[in-house]
């Protein structure tokens, strides 16, 4: 009997060796594996699942220099091929044509067009409105003008025979005391106008001085009629005069109201003094060159001297007086003056830009101008100067400089050491990040945005729009978070100006495009949002650029259509890269084994093949997944892991059961147990561990990702299959002669690397000590159990690689109770007749 056993024991062991592969021979082996590689796993803020294994620290070294060479050289464009001589450099020698040559100037030629597109050309027209405001508002101040020179009494009041129409003038605005001075003295007797003439002694000589000139013109009418009429004409005279007066008095704050617009002051009181023919003429006059100047037009920009100059200029023999009242020279020279200033007072005080830009026809001219710009062409003779010795060279010297290869074109070496220390910055830079977050990156994560820089680079050399940046914002916030991919673009932004030739708006533009991408990228959850997202990138790369070129061009409003067409392009750009990071995201994935919870969230839907298989072939197993996903889930949100993960790593941990699904009591479905038929503790624990390895191989075949492939071997880290264990142990008692290894009867691990994978061991280990307890099973007694699995996880240090700590198996308890509870919970008893009644 106990031949026939050992004999049972060494077949079936032959069986184990020939049939599994070995993964390694002991826990000391696998942990001297674990310290060797370095192994640092876990998630970061964003969502997805990391695995670095550091290199040694020569090979890391080479890599940073190789990438920041690389970087230096791909980026570094403008520095390969450098003038020595540029644009505004002052030339040290002479330099002479060897031949004729006649050269295109693209960028004055580019420069011309732009200006015309950017509507520097701007077609006006008048304002009718504006012009019949003007021309109503002027005769609104002749009409009030007339008014004020009837209340004010005509000139002449006294006849022109009694006293010239100047001293009228002139006693009628003299002030009071004036006045009385100047009667007093033709009262005087002996004071007459020959003795006005000759002079006298005494103290009237002092008074006569005191008296200006007009005074005095005045006075010496005044003596000279009061010699050859009656005292009662002189009379006659005065109360003509005092009546006058008196108009002018009450008229003169009416004046106020004829204000002009250069200082805000009335027109003066000249205005009465004008005889009746001469306002006739400064009103003809004054609508006659309005209509002038406003026919021609007024813009906006045109200085206030400059109307006033062109006024004098209209007024120039327009108004001519023929006044027959006049019968003096010199009066009717100072009636012209005077008319002359009050109609250009009267003119300046309406005049104002009636000029408006035709938005129609400017748009038309633009569009015009731009289609016929020709192409600035820049000619020399053989033998003449392009630039003489000490002149600021300018871009049409550049272009024959350049053409006769006299610029002086090298490779900049020192600026290339300086870009190169500045592309040295940048990737310590982006090292320091990943140093810093939870996580680093692995060196196919650091390959990956490598490339992308340099398709960048790539772009830029082919003058591609927007040069890709919000492609590369919402993959690098999609794959490795919004930190990363926000510090990759601000060191482009600064990388690209300085090593290339790139615009200033559409690099800022699409560079705030890429931000918000990387921005909202990690939040994602499924294909759909990405795409949504990628219109929102397309509108704010729109929208940045169109407020970009406002600020920064002095645009026509009629123009704003072109702007906007512009800038709406733009957008589309932005949208276009968008598609293309939606279209390249699997592949990156797939190639870089990159895992984003876009990723996750498609690999948790039960419709993946894989989870379909599942379900059918291993429905058991299947329902055991589900139950450990809601459990595992439930307690990596409680600690703040990465719930995507977990679920979508439990969801295929237990694939490998269906190479044999009726060797795991899940799925027998209460038919005879395998196991008691195969009654080979060794064979069965081969059979069990096997769903381990071939799950792997189900794993690599379907392409999962690394990161979920982990969670196969590792959910059952290097644990003891206590049952076939004890069963052997039991056969060993009856045959002393036999060895038991545990190593046979122990998971070839690894053990737990990360807090997800610790979690869905703990939820396996738990859910069917948990599914046993009967319904009358109170929360205590399943916290009792739980936190006993728990414990001795925990002394069998499975998770000593895992990052959990004692604490965080306290609430991993508390959490699994509650999910039980809730799976648990009590439903109505139906009555009987109530389940068959209709």
């Amino acid at each position: 009997m106990v031949k026939a056993v050992w004999q049972r024991l060494r077949t079936s062991v032959g069986w184990c060796k020939t049939q599994l592969p070995q993964v390694s021979t002991s826990l000391r082996q696998r942990s001297n594996t674990s310290i060797r590689q370095s192994t640092k796993s876990g998630n970061d803020s964003t969502g997805r699942y990391v695995i670095s294994r550091h290199n040694p620290f020569n090979q890391t070294q080479i890599a940073i220099v190789f990438t920041v060479l690389l970087l230096t050289a791909i980026l570094g464009q403008r520095f390969y091929n450098q003038p020595a001589l540029t644009v505004s450099t002052i030339a040290a020698d002479t330099f002479i044509a060897p031949y004729n040559a006649t050269l295109p100037d693209m960028i004055t030629t580019e420069a011309n067009r732009q200006a015309a597109r950017s509507g520097s050309i701007i077609v006006l027209q008048v304002d009718q409105a504006k012009t019949k405001a003007i021309l109503e508002e002027a005769n609104g101040i002749l009409s009030q003008g007339s008014t004020l020179r009837q209340q004010a009494g005509d000139i002449p009041y006294i006849s022109t025979a009694q006293l010239s129409t100047r001293t009228q003038q002139h006693l009628r605005q003299t002030t009071p005391e004036e006045w009385t001075e100047i009667w007093s003295l033709t009262q005087i007797s002996t004071l007459t106008s020959s003795v006005l003439q000759q002079g006298t002694n005494g103290a009237l000589q002092g008074r006569l001085n005191n008296l200006e000139t007009n005074q005095r013109i005045a006075l010496d009418e005044l003596l000279r009629l009061r010699d050859r009429t009656s005292p009662q004409s002189m009379a006659a005279v005065r109360s003509q005069v005092d009546a006058n007066r008196q108009q002018l008095a009450a008229t003169k704050p009416k004046l106020q109201s004829l204000t002009t617009r250069d200082g805000g002051q009335p027109l003066d009181t000249r205005l009465f003094d004008l005889s009746e023919p001469s306002w006739q003429a400064v009103q003809t006059t004054s609508r006659l060159v309005l209509n002038r100047m406003l026919t021609q037009g007024i813009h906006e920009g045109t200085p206030i001297a400059l109307w006033q100059q062109a006024i004098e200029t209209q007024l120039q023999g327009t108004l001519d007086l023929a006044d027959s009242t006049i019968l003096n020279r010199d009066e009717l020279l100072a009636q012209e003056t005077i008319a002359k200033e009050i109609t250009a007072k009267i003119i300046s005080s309406v005049l104002r830009p009636n000029l408006i830009e035709d938005q129609e026809q400017t748009r038309l001219r633009a569009e015009q101008v731009e289609n016929e710009v020709q192409t600035v062409t820049v000619s020399i003779e053989q033998g003449d100067a392009i630039v003489e010795k000490g002149e600021a060279i300018t871009q049409g010297d550049f272009v024959l400089l350049d053409h006769f290869n006299m610029t002086q074109r090298r490779i900049n070496w020192l600026g290339f050491a300086g870009f190169g220390g500045l592309v040295s910055v940048g990737v310590g830079l982006l090292l320091w990040i990943d140093h810093w977050q939870a996580g680093g990156l692995r060196q196919r994560d650091h390959l990956l945005v490598l490339c992308l820089i340099v398709s960048v680079a790539v772009l830029m050399a082919l003058r591609i729009p927007g040069l890709g940046l919000p492609a590369i914002g919402l993959l690098l916030g999609s794959f490795y978070g919004y930190i990363l991919g926000a510090v990759t673009i601000v060191l482009l932004v600064i990388l690209l100006p300085v090593g290339g030739s790139v615009a200033f708006l559409s690099l800022f533009s699409a560079a705030c495009a890429a931000l918000v991408g990387a921005w909202i990228a990690p939040r994602l959850r499924s294909r759909e949002e990405f795409a949504l997202l990628g219109g929102v990138v397309g509108l704010t790369q729109g929208v940045i650029h169109l407020v970009l070129t406002l600020m920064f061009n002095s645009v026509a409003a009629s123009l704003w259509y072109t702007v906007i067409r512009d800038s709406a392009l733009f957008g589309v750009y932005g949208i276009a890269w968008s598609i293309v990071a939606l279209g390249v995201s699997p592949y990156l994935e797939s190639v870089f084994d990159v895992v984003t919870p876009i990723r996750l969230a498609e690999l948790s839907n039960p419709n993946r093949p894989l989870l379909k298989r599942l379900a059918a072939d291993a429905p058991g197993t299947f329902q055991h997944t589900m139950f450990v996903a809601n459990l595992a889930e439930a307690a990596a949100r409680a600690l703040g892991h990465n719930v995507e993960l977990v679920r979508a790593g439990t969801l295929y941990h237990d694939i490998g059961k269906m190479h044999d699904p009726l060797g795991f009591i899940e799925n027998q479905m209460g038919g005879p147990n395998k196991h008691d038929l195969i009654d080979d503790p060794w064979v069965s624990a081969d059979i069990i561990k096997k769903h381990v390895t071939k799950g792997l191989v189900m794993a690599r075949k379907h392409r999962l990702p690394k990161a979920i492939q982990a969670f196969i071997p590792e959910h059952q880290g290097a644990m003891l299959i206590s049952y076939f264990y004890y069963q052997a142990q039991e056969i060993a008692k009856e045959n002393p002669e036999m060895e038991i290894r545990e190593e046979d009867f122990r998971y070839d691990g690894p053990i737990p690397q990360s807090p997800e994978t610790g979690i869905v061991m703990l939820a396996d280990s738990c859910e069917a000590a948990l599914r046993s307890l009967n319904k009358e099973a109170c929360a205590e007694e399943a916290y009792a159990m739980v936190n006993k699995i728990l414990r001795a996880r925990w002394k069998d240090k499975q998770l000593i690689d895992s990052c959990l700590t004692r604490k965080d198996m306290d609430i991993i308890a508390n959490v699994f109770v509650q999910v039980w509870q809730q799976f648990n919970h009590k439903r109505i008893a139906y009555p009987k007749g109530a389940l068959t009644a209709r």
